[in-house]
């Protein structure tokens, strides 16, 4: 026993990972926990409030994932600070909650630069920047609305389900460089990604998390957890997958 927790404490050791998002919620969980397991992280968002994450091994950036040229700098920087890339997770997302009839092209545009686009181009980049070691791991975070479809959310649903689908697509062209692609299909976790949308994002979705069969939704934590699952070699023989970490939502739509 005392050896997997061993094992499991130091999954990361050595490595360096990218985390976009990372100023608050699941990616500031996961840069930290990457970074507990003996990562060396640089920690992504456009949030001024990523700064507070600044410690040895763990470097803040500040930027707009979605400007042309963000994801090669973000690249850049991990290769220039620490040496190399061998993690990415695509952790960044928004939401804006509208019929169809009532949102505009921005609206759409938006959601899908961010949450499509933006992790298409840290993935080409980091990719590019794993092959000459022939290893590496990248974990996107997608969401069960991939699946699972609720009225209002349509822009957000089609670019985790795009993600989703890149996941899957990109798997098969970077594992012959030794680089897994996989994806968490998050369920309802209590972050502020509703804050613009309710008047409190997470305890909103606290509220909404409860329909799970699980019976709540996730703390960030949880989530995270699983990403440095995927990202370590313990999820050796995982290549192309959506682990779905929902607390049962997808099975109970089924």
């Amino acid at each position: 026993m005392a050896d997997i927790k061993n094992i499991i404490t130091q999954e990361v050791a050595g490595k360096v990972a990218l985390v976009t998002g990372a100023a608050s919620g699941i990616g500031k969980a996961t840069a930290l926990l990457l970074h507990a397991r003996g990562a060396k992280v640089i920690a992504e968002d456009i949030d001024p409030a990523v700064e507070e994450l600044a410690q040895p091994g763990l470097v803040p950036l500040v930027a707009d994932i979605t400007e042309d040229g963000a994801a090669g700098r973000a690249v850049a920087l991990a290769v220039e600070r620490f040496g190399r890339l061998d993690i990415l997770v695509n952790n960044a997302g928004i939401i804006i909650n509208k019929a169809v009839v009532d949102m505009t092209r921005q609206d759409w545009e938006r959601i899908q630069a961010v949450n499509a686009t933006a992790a298409f181009l840290h993935c080409r980049e980091a990719i590019k920047a794993m092959m000459p070691n022939k290893s590496g791991a990248i974990v996107n975070i997608a969401s069960y609305a991939s699946y699972f479809a609720f009225p209002t959310i349509a822009a957000y649903a089609a670019s985790k389900g795009a993600l989703a689908q890149l996941t899957r697509t990109l798997a098969l062209e970077a594992i012959e460089h030794g680089i897994r692609v996989n994806a968490v299909g998050s369920g309802d976790v209590v972050t502020n990604i509703l804050n613009d949308v309710v008047e409190d994002g997470p305890a909103f979705l606290a509220q909404h998390g409860e329909a799970a069969p699980i019976g709540r939704a996730a703390q960030p934590r949880e989530i995270a957890e699983v990403v440095a699952f995927l990202a370590s070699e313990r999820a050796s023989f995982m290549v192309g997958a959506v682990v779905m970490a929902d607390g049962g939502m997808t099975v109970k739509a089924g």
